[in-house]
């Protein structure tokens, strides 16, 4: 049965009922079913394992929040297979609800708009502040889903947009009081090159070590979110290229960012799971 988009980008996905208690002579909120849901992560599990002898690091990091709290991922880009695999590397256990260009919505004459919100995306407009898609994703934190979201806007070294250190991961986990998982996906960008033929390297997907807002509160105010979303996508570099963190060169990768190099020398903010 076909469900209208915005009903379903507004309905719990995940099953956390424990954040979802119902007021007396209340029932829970209706959700997005699962079916659709568990047929495409069948498909695409086996096809990955197949193709990519795909295998996943560090998913404690993320487990942690399982039917306690929502959780922010946000990963490096550099692939337009980098949400499904990190989505794939989340079930079935876990639901990543991923922001998705508002455009994919209306592919294939809706059908995909179906598929790509029964797995749990939403839209976000892309080169505008989208405060329907802010509010809508930290409410999905704040009922305990997790939110998939890639703060550099567009893949690196694919088409002629510059990827940028943008702060909106940061803002929506304060929005939805919630920790931010690094993660990264390795070799996918070797999968396909522009003008070559697909190839089949062995990726790994790798989820670092949880986030927490409050342990920046060190920082002037108004510097906190800029020093938390710098300070995270050096955490996925390091987890991409199996470095220390020190040793990623945040202002090559971003040199119209602020580094906050100075500030945060020798403070690991990241913690791991309980």
């Amino acid at each position: 049965m076909f469900l209208a988009y915005k009903d379903m980008w507004d309905m719990p996905i995940d099953p956390v009922d424990g954040l979802q208690k119902p007021k007396e002579g209340e029932s829970l909120p209706k959700r997005v079913g699962h079916v659709v849901g568990n047929v495409v992560y069948a498909i695409i599990f086996v096809a990955f394992k197949i193709a990519f002898r795909y295998k996943v690091e560090g998913i404690e990091n993320l487990r942690q929040f399982d039917g306690k709290r929502g959780a922010v991922v946000i990963g490096n880009h550099s692939s337009y297979l980098d949400p499904a695999f990190l989505w794939v590397a989340a079930r079935p256990k876990q639901w990543v609800r991923f922001m998705a260009r508002e455009n994919m919505f209306a592919n294939a004459g809706g059908l995909a708009g179906q598929i790509i919100s029964r797995v749990g995306a939403f839209p976000i407009k892309r080169g505008a502040a989208d405060r329907t898609a802010i509010k809508r994703a930290a409410a999905m934190l704040k009922r305990g889903e997790s939110v998939g979201i890639f703060p550099e806007g567009t893949r690196r070294g694919r088409g002629s947009a510059e990827p940028e250190l943008h702060g909106g991961a940061a803002f929506i986990a304060r929005m939805g009081k919630a920790p931010i998982v690094p993660s990264t996906i390795r070799n996918v960008d070797g999968i396909k090159h522009k003008g070559e033929r697909v190839h089949f390297p062995k990726v790994t997907v790798a989820f670092g070590q949880a986030i927490y807002l409050e342990d920046f509160d060190f920082l002037p105010k108004e510097d906190r979110l800029d020093a938390v979303s710098w300070y995270a996508m050096r955490e996925c570099y390091a987890l991409r290229d199996d470095v220390p963190r020190e040793q990623v060169d945040m202002k090559a990768l971003f040199p119209d960012a602020r580094d906050f190099s100075e500030e945060l020398a020798g403070r690991i903010l990241s913690r791991p799971a309980e």
